[in-house]
């Protein structure tokens, strides 16, 4: 099994978007992939949650999710809310260990590296099932410090960075997203990988997944 670890420089950065876009990038070169969201919050039972986005974008259909919380906060947070119990890294990676017939496992997080699935962050995760973590960011102000902070976290633990990926890039970008897409892998030490556009996440499946490979640099 190969595992890629999603994570975002903060939350609504396009994680989601980018998660199916592999997905559906891996399933057009032949590969099985599969994907796991640990935690999801602000979604009551029976909506449709972020592995529903995945699925209507990629067309992956095996996808696995551990616990679900309704409020909109951090999954520690929401979890002892709504009086759940945390989620541990012991069963966690039981469960994606699950999926590893699988050729590619996706795991997505929530918000940013540091953000509490349960009893552990992604970052735990990660050095626990020694895989690399694919940080997601965003164009605009704010790109390059949390961006910085996001890779020189994982630098600092050990763990991999796969790439960044520009979550959300848009039609006409303005003077910082341009910047920003040069200096991102000056000031982090990061390639820039992959590039989402704006809206992406609206279009239909075939529109998608057709256009999906494209986003991704032919290297990675």
């Amino acid at each position: 099994m190969s595992l890629l670890l999603i994570t975002g420089t903060s939350t609504d950065v396009g994680k989601t978007v980018v998660t199916a876009a592999i997905a559906a990038a891996a399933g057009a070169a032949g590969r099985s992939v599969a994907v796991c969201k640990p935690a999801q919050s602000g979604v009551a039972p029976g909506e449709p949650g972020d592995l529903a986005e995945v699925q209507r974008l990629s067309g992956v259909t095996r996808t696995l999710e551990l616990a679900r919380y309704p409020d909109p906060l951090a999954p520690d947070t929401a979890a002892r809310r709504c009086g759940q119990p945390l989620l541990t890294l012991a069963e966690t990676t039981a469960a994606i260990a699950d999926l590893a017939d699988a050729d590619l496992t996706l795991v997505e997080g929530a918000g940013g590296l540091l953000v509490r699935l349960g009893e552990f962050t992604l970052l735990e995760l990660a050095q626990k099932l020694g895989a690399p973590v694919l940080v997601v960011a965003a164009a605009g102000l704010g790109a390059l410090n949390h961006s910085e902070l996001t890779t020189r976290t994982l630098q600092s633990a050990g763990v991999q960075c796969a790439g960044l990926v520009i979550g959300s890039w848009p039609a006409e970008p303005d003077l910082a997203a341009q910047c920003n897409r040069a200096d991102l892998p000056e000031v982090t030490g990061v390639e820039v990988v992959g590039t989402v556009p704006a809206g992406a996440g609206a279009w239909d499946r075939d529109r998608f997944a057709a256009a999906a490979t494209g986003w991704f640099t032919r290297a990675w």
